[in-house]
């Protein structure tokens, strides 16, 4: 599955228990604090927590710019199960 199709299903899937907070890495070597988002097929609309040096709040992001996301919240791994994350069966 191709970046970009992959980080648009993650947004698009979010799981209901997960708060829709974290950080993004991007490829131009900023991370992104969010406080909300709004995901389309082809870009994410992140809000940030606190605005940037120009005072921008509001990003919007194709998906082949992120490189990773940071979940900032204590979350329990099943949480992820929507993602396609498989956890193994305690023995």
């Amino acid at each position: 599955m191709p970046a970009v199709t992959a980080w648009g299903d993650v947004f698009r899937c979010w799981p209901a228990e997960v708060p829709r907070r974290g950080v993004l890495v991007v490829v131009f070597g900023e991370q992104i604090c969010f406080s909300g988002f709004a995901a389309s097929e082809a870009f994410l609309l992140v809000e940030r927590q606190s605005p940037d040096s120009m005072g921008a709040r509001m990003i919007l992001l194709p998906y082949d710019k992120i490189l990773g996301l940071k979940i900032v919240d204590v979350v329990k791994a099943k949480a992820f199960q929507s993602f396609g994350f498989e956890f193994p069966t305690p023995k």
